[in-house]
């Protein structure tokens, strides 16, 4: 790729390397310059423009971001299309999000040009959620550079994918020693139920006996027989050593330990062990908090069916610690995290004297809300063929973009405007969403006669003026075609 600053008589071709606001006419950064915008430079009194152009071996920014971006994607997860040189991931469904980390540190260190950032392996990602993003940095790259980074995405198995939770049933043991209240151990089964069913599992059977090993072997048995996918034990006090009372009484009922410890803070004293094909989870005493602690790590993996080797649990050290020194559990930590997916987003129809249903469909149907219909004061059209739903129904004739704007509640971090009359899809609804990144820049999104807005903008009085004094932060985005 070629670079630079060059006359402007030899410009017409050249990706634009910065935003130009001139005197009839905004030209944003990676834009093709062609006569016409050549002619606008010159009128400007412009003699040299700085930018880019291809040469033959080389992709254009949104090409190679979408090879990449499409070598990426494995089973549950989908691309939302390349813009600006960048393309998202999404999980198209809930799950543990399984990412080959060693392949994709040799896919970054391929070359400085491509880079894929993604969310720590194995956290719990929500459907829609964006999990990964590839940005190329220059405005284009050579082939043979995408070529090597698709190699690693695609060779050796999917790199990125979202296994999905499988239904499972979870047999729990708690054992008793003299002195524990009934109370406490409802509490700690509580909690533990709430944790397996966060999980798309269920607690179908508790058990409880002494804390001793041949009770605990012969508790265990029975709850083996009885045919559950997973057995957790709760000890009435926790297990210090491979030779303690929940290792003994599992090598006893025939099974086998894993592995003892991790490094996972809370969470160093859990025990992975099987017999037979199903996993005993022993687990550390802190696990009768709801609190994030480690065992979170283990039974999302093995709710998504994902293997779970020692030299697994023995890497959780990066990240592993969740409290701080005081003790305090962190807020923010890699077993099941909370990135953002999609923004909460409302609806404005400006209806004038219109009929605004087919605007409020599409809105309901792509999961807008609240909804806020703004109509002309004295007409009856906008309302006749309302569904029956809870829309909010204004009437300004003065300013019906501010008065949308200021019905909307403080959550809301967007807002789609319906114009008079536009007509778009649900799926052009889905693809404003995803193209909406104000901290790169896309904090307007267009399509057709719909603008989506970020609520960093919510203070504007005009839409057209929005669209003026912000151009460079407006994305415009083809109407598909699909429904």
């Amino acid at each position: 790729m070629l670079f630079g600053e060059v006359r402007i008589d030899e410009a017409e071709g050249l990706i634009l390397a910065h935003s130009l606001r001139l005197p009839t006419a905004m030209l944003k950064k990676g834009r093709l310059l062609s006569p016409a915008d050549i002619a606008l430079l010159k009128q400007a009194g412009m003699n040299f423009i700085t930018g880019a152009r291809l040469e033959d071996n080389d992709l254009g920014e949104n090409d190679a971001a979408q090879a990449v971006a499409d070598a990426l994607c494995g089973p549950g997860v989908q691309s939302n299309g390349a813009f600006a040189g960048r393309c998202n991931l999404f999980a198209t469904q809930g799950g543990v999000v399984v990412i080959d980390r060693d392949r994709l540190d040799r896919l970054n260190l391929v070359d400085e040009a491509v880079t894929v950032a993604t969310v720590p392996p194995f956290v719990i990602a929500r459907p829609r959620q964006m999990i990964a993003t590839i940005k190329i940095i220059p405005f284009g790259v050579s082939r043979h550079t995408v070529d090597a980074c698709a190699a690693y995405a695609s060779t050796g198995g999917p790199l990125i994918s979202v296994r999905p939770m499988k239904p499972f049933n979870a047999a729990l043991i708690l054992t008793i020693l003299p002195g524990i209240r009934d109370k406490t151990l409802k509490a700690a089964a509580a909690v533990t139920r709430a944790r397996i069913e966060g999980l798309g599992g269920a607690v179908a059977a508790e058990y409880r006996c002494p804390h001793d090993i041949g009770q605990l072997e012969r508790c265990l048995t029975k709850a083996l027989a009885a045919g559950h996918d997973l057995v957790l034990i709760i000890g009435a006090s926790a297990t210090v050593d491979r030779r303690d009372v929940a290792p003994s009484a599992l090598e006893k009922a025939g099974g086998s330990i894993d592995h003892f410890g991790m490094p996972v803070d809370p969470g160093n004293l859990l025990l992975l062990g099987h017999v037979g094909a199903v996993p005993v989870v022993t687990l550390p005493g802190c696990a009768r908090s709801p609190k994030p602690n480690g065992l979170d790590w283990v039974l999302s993996r093995l709710a998504a069916g994902v293997s779970i080797k020692p030299a697994d649990i023995m890497r959780m050290g990066a990240g592993g610690l969740l409290k701080d020194l005081g003790g305090q559990v962190s807020t923010v930590w890699p077993g099941i995290s909370t990135p953002n997916a999609m923004p909460h987003a409302a609806a404005i129809v400006l209806a004038g004297d219109s009929d605004a249903a087919p605007a409020v469909e599409t809105a309901l149907a792509a999961g807008l809300e609240p909804l806020v219909v703004v109509a002309s004061n004295n007409s009856d059209a906008a309302e006749e063929n309302l569904p029956p739903c809870d829309i909010r129904l204004l009437r300004n004739d003065d300013n019906p973009f501010a008065a949308g704007l200021a019905a909307l509640p403080d959550d809301v971090e967007a807002v789609l405007i319906f114009a008079q009359g536009a007509t778009i899809s649900v799926t052009n609804v889905g693809d404003m969403l995803k193209a909406l990144e104000p901290e790169e820049g896309r904090a307007i999104i267009t399509a057709g006669d719909s603008c989506l807005i970020h609520c960093s903008h919510f203070a504007a009085t005009s839409l057209a003026t929005l669209l003026m004094d912000h151009a460079e932060q407006v994305l415009d985005l083809p109407i598909s075609a699909k429904p």
